[in-house]
C-alpha cells in the first residue's frame, strides 16, 4: 500500500493497510523525565563499524538512507541493553519543514530539528526480514540533530552526496564511510521496546536513544530538505516533515543509563 506523510496518506491512515499501528509497543514516544526509571544496571554500548561496509547512498522519496554490507558480521552493535551482537544494515533521516520540529522522539516537550537512525539486526535469525518478526530482532541507535552555531563537520559527507540524489529513486555510490564519526561525545542513553515508525510499524525493535544530541547547522538541515519526494520526470516536491507524531507509551518503561 503506498503511504507517506500527507493527510490523505500520512501517519493518522497507516493503520488502515497495517493494523499494527494501532498497537501497544508503538514508537516513538515522548520521554519524560518524570517517568523515566535509570537503570544502574544497563550496560554501556560499543559500535565497531568498518568503513569499507558502507555501500550507496539513496533517496526512496521517504528519506536519505546510506545502506551497508550487512551479509556478515562486519559492522555491528553490542552491549547497552542488547542481548548480544546486531549487524548495522542502514542509516536514514527524519527531518521538519523548519528547523524547530523534525526529530520523532521528544524529550521533555522538546522536539529537536531532526534525528538520525541506525539500523541494526540481529543475525541469530537466518536473515532481516526473519529478525524483523521478532521481539528482539532490531535494535535502532537514535541521534538528535540540533541546530547550533558550531555544526558537527563529520555531517558534511553525507550532505556532500545529497546533489547526486535530489529525486526520488536517485542512488550514489557512498564508500569507505564510518558513521560512528557522528556519536556524539556522550553516550548517555534512554531505551524501551518499541516499533518502526514507518509502515508496517513491527513492534520488534529494542530503542537506544542518545541523550545528548549532535549539532547540525541551519544551511545543513535546508540542504536535507532539498531533497524532493517525486521522481526526475515529475513535479519538484520538497522531501519534508518525514516525521511520525508521538504514540501512546501505555505501560512500557523507559530505562535510562545516567
Amino acid at each position: 500500500y503506498p503511504w507517506g506523510y500527507d493527510s490523505d496518506n500520512g501517519p493518522d491512515q497507516w493503520h488502515k493497510n497495517y493494523p499494527i499501528a494501532k498497537g501497544r509497543h508503538q514508537s516513538p514516544i515522548e520521554i519524560n523525565n518524570k517517568e523515566v526509571h535509570y537503570d544502574p544496571s544497563l550496560l554501556p554500548w560499543f559500535a565497531s563499524y568498518d568503513p569499507g561496509a558502507a555501500k550507496t547512498i539513496l533517496n526512496n522519496g521517504k528519506t536519505c538512507r546510506v545502506v551497508f554490507d550487512d551479509s556478515f558480521d562486519r559492522s555491528v552493535l553490542r552491549g547497552g541493553p542488547l542481548p548480544g551482537v546486531y549487524r548495522l544494515r542502514q542509516l536514514h533521516f527524519h527531518w521538519g519543514s523548519s528547523d524547530d520540529h523534525g526529530s520523532e522522539h521528544v524529550v521533555n516537550g522538546v522536539r529537536y530539528a531532526g534525528e538520525l537512525h541506525l539500523l541494526h539486526w540481529n543475525p541469530k535469525y537466518s536473515n532481516y526480514l526473519d529478525a524483523v518478526r521478532r521481539t528482539d530482532g532490531i535494535a535502532v541507535l537514535a541521534i538528535f540533530l540540533q541546530v547550533g552555531e558550531t555544526p558537527k563537520p563529520e555531517m558534511k559527507r553525507i550532505l556532500e552526496e545529497i546533489n547526486a540524489i535530489k529525486t526520488k529513486g536517485k542512488e550514489a555510490p557512498f564508500p569507505n564511510f564510518d558513521p560512528s564519526i557522528l556519536f556524539p561525545k556522550s553516550h548517555d542513553y534512554w531505551t524501551y521496546h518499541g516499533s518502526f515508525t514507518t509502515p508496517p510499524c513491527e513492534e520488534c525493535i529494542t530503542w537506544i536513544i542518545l541523550r545528548d544530541p549532535i549539532i547540525v547547522s541551519s544551511d545543513q538541515m535546508a540542504k536535507l530538505r532539498s531533497l524532493s519526494k517525486n521522481a526526475e520526470n515529475e513535479p519538484n516536491l520538497p522531501l519534508v516533515d518525514n516525521w511520525r507524531p508521538t504514540q501512546p507509551r501505555y505501560f512500557r518503561m523507559v530505562s535510562a543509563s545516567f
